[in-house]
């Protein structure tokens, strides 16, 4: 049967193809819209953005890769890989780097869950009602967080409006998933009543276990057909309301996530069972003061709470998270050439994960508070442009049954962009950033069934400090163009678990896994090559990453990306959008030492995907019919990059249809 799989994927493929011939009748000279970086430190295009490296997804492209999770929907995308961990839980990997190093945002604000500190916490965030996901690495990062080493992940869904709409516009989305028989549904709206704009939106997801091709176990004795314990569900629903005058705005937004997915691991079968509410509120006074452009003034309070069931309905232990955040802005006019803005930033949380059995607490009960200063400069010196950016941050950790600990954090970031001639750049990013360990690296001591690990943490652990400096090449104007990267991250004191196997716990053997510190080399690069991406008619894009990580006289970091190279070509236009992407990923072999406890390699694997639709105009209405497919081949994938990647296969192929409507 195996030599019949290309047949079918090209049958597929010349299907989509042949549907998308008559397009050529239409109108073949029609722009895409011009997509913003809300995240960066001076908003600006994604293609200006040589000095901080970004992705903005938004509109269809975004609707196209859009997955269960924001891992899974960002994980093509140059430079960045998923976790894997579950349908419901996989993290994006920047650079392979990730967990506390990866800063996730809901509208330039802390996501507020715990997805960070473990690989089965799920994001409480969802791309379905998002309008844009933004990708940022460089000074941009600074502001939001010195331990964002490796980048920060930006969801804008846009609840608090700040321009009134003279009309209600909106957005609703149904979707059928073959691979989980999943069905999704979901909804966005903004409207206006005098100077009050308005915003709701919400999502349902339901979906079972998945397809898998093989046996989910490396070793054969697992699941055939389905992954049991894969399954996901979802509910999330958000309001927000703003006051909007010429002399600014001013609102507030409330939104609830609930989620239940499943995890699938080597001996251990879990669900767990997640809730977050979240109040916003936000504003932005213009000219404010003399020499200055505005002053924002940001507001985030988030109750987030997970629940692990052993067997999917035993509860065993329950994390939380209550936290609250400040943010202050205040961006000034040109002065002696330089423009920018600088602020200060405020975190408190009180975070604890309590066995319902009633054992001492996985971890204790911990408040958290930092206090940072920042600033974010840019300016022109001919044809150069330099950009720079600093931070300044307290975090201290203060347990109920542990020592206290504090650190002072200090972070820079410098650029310089040399544009040599009309659409050429070649820029430079070198970076000093800091991170305090987290709570759970600090005072862990007990039973995480979902990654199977009994975690012991180090209260003695010093702060990581990451040296990284970067090179790029980029052609940023026409139709074709084209960048590279390439990059050094040196880290002191890098925190990282090293996995072994014991007994303690009464339900069976955990691997230990004990938080330590070494020093730590990442490297890699990364070349991208598109052509007419931001105009209608016939687009292409090829790509490769590649990327190590060391830990000096310790061998290979674990669970690193492998390197990939792919394809990606369609045709768009004001009706007809399709696209047909191939991206083979290299076998996995720089597997870690014994030291830091690894175990298996990973098989190269090529995935092929392929999506069709068509807008057709109602009124003021859009309405477009979309079909996607998903790994055609119906390849075994396993990410090398996943905790549980010798028991967790990705979904085999999958056929996606769905309707859409904006008005």
């Amino acid at each position: 049967m195996k030599c019949r799989r290309p047949y079918l994927a090209q049958a597929i493929i010349c299907a989509f193809a042949g549907v998308a011939l008559p397009a050529f009748s239409q109108d073949s000279t029609k722009s895409l819209d011009a997509v913003t970086v809300t995240g960066a430190a001076l908003s600006s295009s994604e293609n200006s953005m040589i000095l901080t490296p970004t992705k903005v997804l938004s509109g269809d492209e975004l609707r196209d890769k859009l997955g269960g999770s924001i891992g899974e929907t960002l994980s093509n995308e140059l430079g960045v890989s998923a976790s894997g961990f579950s349908s419901g839980a996989s993290r994006p990997i920047i650079r392979g780097l990730d967990g506390p190093r990866v800063k996730i945002l809901q509208n330039g604000m802390g996501s507020g869950d715990l997805s960070s500190i473990s690989s089965d916490h799920a994001v409480a965030s969802t791309g379905s009602t998002a309008r844009q996901i933004e990708i940022l690495r460089g000074p941009a990062a600074l502001q939001y967080g010195s331990g964002a080493i490796g980048g920060l992940v930006n969801v804008i869904n846009d609840r608090i409006s700040t321009t009134l709409e003279t009309k209600a516009t909106g957005e609703t989305e149904l979707r059928y998933s073959s691979v989980d028989r999943g069905v999704g549904a979901s909804f966005s709206t903004d409207a206006s009543t005098g100077s009050i704009g308005l915003h709701a939106d919400g999502n349902a997801l339901h979906s079972g276990d998945y397809r898998i091709p093989g046996n989910s176990s490396v070793l054969g004795d697992g699941d055939s057909g389905r992954l049991s314990y894969s399954g996901n569900r979802e509910r999330s629903l958000g309001f927000g309301g703003s006051l909007i005058k010429e002399w600014g705005y001013v609102g507030l937004s409330l939104s609830t996530l609930d989620k239940l997915y499943g995890i699938h691991g080597a001996d251990e079968r879990s669900h767990i069972d997640l809730n977050q509410t979240r109040i916003d509120a936000d504003s932005v006074i213009k000219s404010p003061f003399d020499g200055f452009d505005s002053l924002r003034i940001r507001f985030g309070n988030t109750d987030y709470k997970h629940t692990e069931l052993e067997n999917g309905t035993d509860p065993s232990v329950r994390f939380t998270n209550k936290s609250t955040e400040t943010r202050w802005e205040l961006s000034h006019l040109p002065a002696a050439g330089w423009r920018g803005k600088f602020g200060v930033q405020t975190e408190q949380a009180t975070t604890k994960a309590t066995n319902i059995d009633g054992a001492d607490p996985t971890v204790p009960r911990t408040n958290s508070t930092a206090v940072a200063g920042f600033f974010l400069e840019e300016r022109d010196f001919g044809a150069t442009r330099i950009n720079i950016g600093g931070r300044l941050e307290s975090v201290s950790r203060k347990p109920d049954s542990s020592v206290n600990r504090s650190y002072s954090l200090g972070s820079f970031s410098t650029g310089a962009l040399w544009t040599f001639t009309s659409g050429y750049g070649l820029g430079a990013i070198a970076s000093l950033a800091q991170r305090a360990p987290t709570a759970e690296e600090l005072y862990s001591k007990g039973a995480h069934h979902p990654t199977e690990t009994y975690d012991v943490g180090d209260t003695s652990l010093k702060k990581e400090t990451s040296n990284n400096f970067e090179l790029s090449l980029q052609k940023t104007e026409d139709k074709l163009r084209w960048k590279t990267n390439a990059y050094q991250n040196k880290v002191s004191n890098f925190i990282y678990g090293d996995i072994g196997i014991i007994n303690l716990d009464p339900n069976g053997a955990l691997r230990d896994r004990n938080f330590k510190q070494a020093n730590a080399t990442l490297k890699g690069i990364e070349a991208e090559l598109s052509y007419n991406l931001y105009e209608t008619g016939w687009y292409g894009r090829v790509f490769m990453d590649s990327s190590r990580g060391t830990l000096d006289d310790l061998g290979n970091l674990p669970l690193q990306p492998a390197t990939r190279t792919g394809l990606n070509a369609g045709y768009q236009d004001s009706h007809w959008r399709s696209s047909l992407s191939v991206i083979h990923t290299d076998a996995h072999n720089r597997i870690a030492s014994a030291a830091v406890s690894e175990e298996t390699t990973t098989k190269g694997y090529t995935n092929v995907d392929a999506n069709l639709s068509y807008t057709q105009r109602y009124g003021t209405t859009d309405l477009t019919w979309f079909m996607i497919a998903r790994n055609l081949l119906n390849e075994e994938i396993r990410l090398s990059t996943s905790l549980l990647k010798d028991y967790v296969p990705q979904p085999g192929r999958n056929l996606i249809v769905g309707v859409r409507t904006r008005f």
